[in-house]
């Protein structure tokens, strides 16, 4: 059974002798689509540079937070700017990113010990969830444990890390030796 759905891109135009429609047509296994032309962004250049622009366009500002805008907001003065937090965000998502990328290299390479080094990536990523925990409630005294929890985790993130790249020597010294 498919379902056939018309998008209609355009509004019909009372002159023009041919319609702009596409169609989608479902079906139970497969989906089939067409592209559809004159898109807004039509490539993977456009979408980077806009990515790349607004990046500049946040390290480019002055540093702003909620405290100095115009609403009637009421922020402590430690209060981070938007572009501090974005650099935090980004961070940790980068770090997910990296954590990802090395599992995967780990499974597809076929270099288990890389997947080591992603384990030894986490309690870093949990100290950077400590100092975002910590900053999002503007540094509040009751929560110093969280800076001393940072701390810790970065020290045994550290030392974690540094023994999975020792694995990672020796995994390597033992495969080129038994070339």
């Amino acid at each position: 059974m498919a379902i056939t759905t018309t998008l209609l891109l355009h509004p019909p135009n009372p002159i023009s002798t041919h319609n702009h429609k596409r169609t989608l047509q479902l079906s139970n296994s497969t989906c089939t689509r067409k592209p559809i032309k004159n898109a807004l962004i039509t490539g993977r250049g456009k979408a980077i540079g806009g990515l790349i622009g607004a990046g500049l366009a946040l390290t480019l500002l002055e540093p702003v937070s909620a405290a100095e805008l115009p609403l009637q907001l009421s922020e402590p003065a430690n209060a981070l700017s938007l572009p501090t937090w974005a650099i935090h965000l980004s961070s940790v998502a980068e770090w997910i990113t990296a954590m990802a990328l090395v599992w995967q290299y780990g499974e597809k390479s076929g270099f288990e010990s890389w997947k080591g080094l992603s384990w030894g990536m986490v309690p870093l990523l949990g100290g950077a969830f400590c100092a975002c925990t910590w900053h999002f409630f503007y540094n509040s005294e009751s929560l110093e444990v969280l800076v001393a929890l940072q701390g810790a985790l970065t020290a045994i993130g550290n030392a974690t890390m540094c023994y999975a790249a020792y694995r990672i020597y020796k995994s390597s010294e033992e495969r080129s030796q038994n070339l």
